[in-house]
């Protein structure tokens, strides 16, 4: 199983208050909207080495390091990657929604060697210098504080330790369906609070050595049905939800060319130290 971007629920930040916490729980607190954001990128993404193999290549877990991964969601970042787990002294997985982290124990009951913690990253219960590798993909858009959080990570981090987080840009799949849609405020832009395009700033208040890297990639889309389902999972665009089936599909149908929506994605990742 591959892992696939989740940042889909940023659009939420369109007016329905992406930083109530207990807003952002119940959206997480069940995996089957989820997995409708998740079928789309694994049946229609053009890159096909899969967004968390590209993540994970850039892992530099070693033998006897200590990792732990916040906002792990379904856990399918870690499929596949037996010889990794066992490398690590510890290996704690976590997630604010407890609904999630079951998913995550039942994605990945067969591996031995992995602990699991419900945590908030604005209060990391662990002492100072604890890890080699912090990693939070997809989420810190979530964090109310975000430099609470970020000032957390590093100090839960060894000296030497690294921080790895995935994140969106600015220009992606949302951007592009509001576009279609005329939808109204831009779910990206100035007014989300880790993308890309500001992440390495913010980043540099804690770090002092920030790189970022870019992973190219984009939807070719040949049953709108399935784009439908995909509008129909997202959480804060109320009015673009309300909208009827059929209305949907005849924008989306408009847009084809040679019988494919072409949706552009930007996604990659931060690595601070």
């Amino acid at each position: 199983m591959e892992f696939y971007p989740t940042d889909d629920l940023k659009e939420s930040r369109a007016g329905s208050g992406i930083n109530d916490r207990e807003t952002v729980k119940a959206q997480y607190e069940t995996a089957e909207k989820l997995d409708i954001r998740i079928s789309i990128h694994s049946r229609y993404s053009t890159n096909k080495q899969g967004f968390g193999n590209w993540i994970a290549s850039h892992y530099d877990i070693r033998d006897g390091m200590s990792v732990l991964e916040l906002g792990c969601g379904t856990g399918d970042m870690w499929t596949g990657k037996q010889e990794t787990i066992r490398r690590c002294s510890r290996l704690i997985l976590s997630d604010f929604s407890e609904g999630m982290l079951d998913k995550a124990k039942e994605t990945l009951r067969d591996y031995e060697g992995i602990e699991y913690r419900v945590i908030d990253i604005q209060e990391i219960p662990f002492k100072d210098g604890k890890f080699d590798l912090v990693i939070a993909n997809m989420m810190l858009y979530h964090v109310p504080d975000l430099q609470k959080g970020l000032r957390e990570v590093r100090r839960v981090l060894k000296e030497n330790g690294t921080f790895c987080c995935a994140t969106f840009g600015e220009h992606g799949m949302m951007e592009y369906i509001s576009g279609l849609f005329s939808a109204g405020s831009n779910p990206g832009g100035s007014g989300s609070s880790f993308t890309l395009q500001n992440g390495g700033e913010k980043l540099r208040t804690v770090f002092h050595d920030v790189r970022e890297l870019r992973y190219e990639d984009s939807l070719e889309v040949t049953d709108v049905e399935d784009m439908v389902d995909y509008i129909k999972s997202l959480t804060g665009m109320s009015e673009m939800r309300k909208l009827p089936r059929e209305e949907i599909r005849s924008v989306l149908e408009a847009n084809m060319r040679d019988g494919i929506l072409h949706v552009p994605k930007e996604y990659g990742m931060f690595i601070a130290r």
